[in-house]
């Protein structure tokens, strides 16, 4: 099978890249309601927080993954792949960061899993089929499938446990959409559910617990049950490359879908020597997801701004590049940009549509107050394989998001450092366990 190719260093630097922004996004999100919520969590009231996790002490190893998973797509700036329109990191790292802090793992172990669980998750979820994403959502559906992998790879299973792995996490692939429909948490949830579902599949399968073969193609498995239309070759389709390398990095705090037309603003800023845009009219044209999914003109909780493009346009022309804290209440409810927001109207382009998913574009049209009007249009988002971001510039975002999350500045420096000295690792450093650095609770909480 393709996953079971030698990884390559670049596969492996482009992992260590993943694995920080993973670590960033869980700091950003422990600020949420959602994380206070799920450090409170007792499972067991009375028993002492002894198992480490990035937001600090929890209770057992399900607590640990708990607070890893669900925190680190409360911002909307965890990676993505855009055909099979999931997010691998919330998923892949929580799962084998429980296992390479039990002390058993080596940077290149780690890192290979890395790879390979994004491989794996990608493949199934680019062929589960657009009426699965309807009512499911990928992350956590073809999450349990990468995390199961990733930890097999980790453990060195054989193939058949492997299978075994595989067979058992997918019984578990779950995460409806109505989490969407509704002002809750539970999408924090999915994440956490996959990661420790293809874990549990993982070490149950090490221990000579079998799991069903066909678990995917089957009568009545995972394509027959829960993906009409499913592209079942997809999972086996030959690659160039290592998938992990379309994997596309998010550089504003928003949902993906509002990201080309984020993008088309912030280009007519610096046409305008990057001051704030004052429009009295402005035309939106993306594909349809986009638009059905980000057509808010009035947010009125934090989530509710991050999907909307309304609002999304009106913070970017007057903010410049979008931080986490342009999402919070001081400024989403600001008469200026409420009023901003209302005069931006969507209209669906049926050329980006039918780039779409393999290229996520917007064009937008200002009509300024000076008696200007100018347009922009891009064929990618920031962060996608064709418009990649830096490494610099990933960390320079993982500095943003812990300062945002109250990270000491101390050790975000040090998280930064350790990933920074693994792009250009030497074989010995490969060899030497997992760096403390990039698995150590960030807080002092307990």
């Amino acid at each position: 099978m393709a996953a079971a190719r030698p990884v390559d260093a670049r596969a492996r630097s482009r992992a260590v890249l993943h694995w920080l922004d993973w670590i960033g996004c869980v700091a950003a999100g422990a600020r949420a309601p959602v994380s206070d919520a799920m450090r409170r969590l007792q499972l067991t009231p009375g028993m002492p927080c002894s198992t480490p996790s990035l937001l600090g002490m929890a209770q057992d190893a399900w607590h640990a993954t708990l607070l890893d998973a669900g925190p680190a797509n409360v911002e909307e700036m965890d990676d993505m792949h855009r055909q099979a329109i999931l997010h691998p990191g919330p998923v892949i790292m929580p799962a084998l960061a429980g296992l390479a802090r039990q002390g058993a793992l080596s940077t290149a172990q780690t890192l290979d899993a890395v790879v390979r669980g994004y491989e794996i998750m990608i493949r199934v979820g680019r062929a589960v089929g657009t009426r699965h994403y309807y009512f499911w959502h990928n992350t956590a559906t073809a999450g349990v499938f990468g995390a199961a992998a990733a930890c097999a790879d980790a453990l060195q299973l054989s193939p058949d446990q492997a299978v075994w792995a595989l067979g058992n996490a997918g019984t578990k692939a779950a995460g409806l959409w109505q989490v969407r429909l509704e002002p809750v948490m539970s999408k924090q949830l999915h994440t956490a559910h996959a990661a420790w579902a293809g874990r549990t599949a993982a070490s149950l399968a090490a221990a000579g617990f079998t799991g069903p073969e066909r678990i995917l193609e089957g009568d009545r498995g995972f394509f027959a049950a829960m993906c009409p239309g499913a592209d079942i070759e997809a999972v086996s389709r030959t690659e160039k490359d290592w998938l992990i390398h379309e994997t596309s990095f998010k550089p504003w705090p928003a949902c993906r879908h509002t990201h080309a037309t984020i993008d088309c603003v912030l280009a007519m800023r610096e046409q305008g020597m990057g001051g704030p845009l004052r429009f009295d009219a402005c035309e939106v044209e993306s594909f349809s997801d986009a638009l059905g999914i980000c057509d808010n003109p009035q947010p009125r909780t934090r989530t509710e701004a991050k999907f909307s493009l309304q609002y999304c346009v009106a913070v970017a022309a007057a903010m410049g590049p979008l931080r986490p804290e342009f999402f919070d209440e001081a400024f989403f409810l600001r008469p200026d940009l409420v009023e901003a927001a209302k005069r931006v109207k969507l209209k669906p382009s049926a050329a980006i549509d039918d780039a779409y998913p393999d290229h996520y574009g917007a064009r937008v049209t200002f009509h300024l107050r000076d008696g200007e009007t100018r347009a922009h249009e891009v064929k990618d988002s920031l962060g996608d394989p064709e418009r990649p971001m830096t490494a610099e510039a990933l960390f320079d975002k993982a500095r943003m998001l812990m300062a945002y999350g109250a990270v000491p500045e101390e050790r975000a420096e040090e998280v930064i450092q350790a990933a920074r000295s693994l792009l250009d690792a030497p074989p010995a450093a490969l060899a030497a366990p997992f760096p403390k650095a990039l698995l150590a609770p960030l807080f002092a909480f307990s």
